[in-house]
């Protein structure tokens, strides 16, 4: 199999989560992504953790496979010279930095344009690059309170979302935009700047919650496990574990009342706009009826009638799965330093390839500068 993206070469000059996921989406593709890091210690998140695992920081190892990893100082005039020379080869620049940082090193977007009519420029920063508030640094916990996500999510107290997700989606989204611009340049020939922010990126997943209030005026409120306008869909308790339901028509409902005991006519329930508004009478009639048997039992019912149901699972649960495994979601990978490692892999499979990705052979998270040489050699082919 071709890589899809192989003739695509991408500089990725960003740190973290949000500018290294982008990147990453891109070098699962098959782009050539190199990673520009300071010599001093490189990419911020080699030293988050624990844990690491022969010093090597798995948070890192998360957002940076299929990467190439060269060391530069970009304030001093070598680095400069190095990043010149990149960006004349490129057809992708990732940054996030906040707003200002790029241009005061010598590479505004006109300056890299000049360099490289044809490049796209991707850039993500925490609020914006310009507002009130476009200078703000972002981190996702913050994000994602400011961008309200938080004030929806829990029972009680706003709960932020477990993973980090204001950083993946602005991850997600810039690559979606990149690769716009991409398609873009094949018929024009020419570059041009793409912007998200993980502001941007939270506001733009509020769905059905954010219409509630642009639309109807009325806030969103948090309802812990439960969907906060279908009903029965949420999570409930068993005789030893909980599960979770989804019953998302009127059909599935008369389908599924039965099967614990409620009349789907009566009143309180007949239609979903009366469930939501019956929600707790709800929740208790089936946590009563699943009392009765365990998790397992209650499963294999709903799975007999055809009603979405579904375990809670661990990481440990999910990465030994079958159906996980089925779906190419693990990757081995030949780390210099760990031997051979499992990844999280990417979440897309081609008619072509019996993996996940686009690659034939997905490449490690490098180690800091471990390609400082061939890269340089690449570069001065042409010199």
């Amino acid at each position: 199999m071709q890589n899809l993206l192989s003739d695509v070469v991408v500089v990725d000059l960003t740190r973290a989560l949000a500018g290294p996921h982008a990147a990453m989406m891109l070098g699962d593709l098959g782009a050539r992504v190199i990673k520009v890091e300071t010599p001093d210690g490189g990419d911020d998140s080699r030293g988050w953790g624990p844990p690491f695992v022969e010093g090597e920081s798995t948070y890192y190892l998360s957002a940076n496979r299929n990467k190439e990893s060269v060391t530069a100082d970009l304030k001093s005039a070598a680095g400069k010279d190095f990043l010149t020379k990149l960006v004349r080869k490129a057809d992708v620049l990732i940054e996030n930095f906040r707003p200002g940082v790029l241009d005061r090193l010598g590479f505004s977007t006109e300056r890299l344009h000049e360099l490289n009519p044809g490049l796209v420029i991707l850039s993500i920063t925490g609020f914006g690059h310009d507002g009130p508030d476009g200078g703000r640094a972002g981190y996702d916990q913050i994000a994602q309170g400011e961008g309200g996500l938080m004030s929806i999510t829990g029972a009680v107290e706003p709960t932020k979302v477990g993973a980090p997700i204001a950083d993946l989606l602005a991850g997600m989204y810039g690559a979606y935009g990149a690769l716009a611009a991409l398609h873009e340049r094949s018929i024009t020939g020419k570059g041009r700047v793409v912007r998200t922010s993980l502001l941007a990126s939270v506001v733009g997943v509020h769905a059905f919650h954010g219409t509630k209030w642009t639309v109807a005026h009325q806030l969103p409120e948090r309802v812990g496990n439960h969907h906060a306008q279908i009903a029965p869909y949420g999570m409930y308790r068993t005789a030893d574990t909980s599960i979770q339901v989804a019953v998302g028509s009127e059909g599935q409902w008369r389908t599924f009342a039965p099967i614990v005991g409620l009349d789907p006519a009566d009143e309180r329930f007949a239609v979903n706009s009366q469930r939501v508004a019956h929600r707790d009478a709800l929740t208790a009639a089936i946590e009563q009826a699943f009392a009765a048997q365990p998790a397992d039992v209650w499963l294999e019912r709903l799975a007999e009638k055809g009603i979405p149901a579904g375990k809670v699972r661990d990481f440990q649960q999910v990465y030994e799965w079958d159906q996980t495994l089925s779906q190419g979601l693990l990757i081995d990978v030949d780390h210099p330093t760990l031997g051979t490692i499992q990844l999280p892999g990417p979440p897309l499979r081609f008619d072509d390839n019996p993996y996940a990705g686009a690659r034939e052979t997905n490449l490690p998270p490098p180690r800091l500068g471990e390609h400082d040489e061939s890269v340089r050699a690449w570069l001065d082919e042409d010199a």
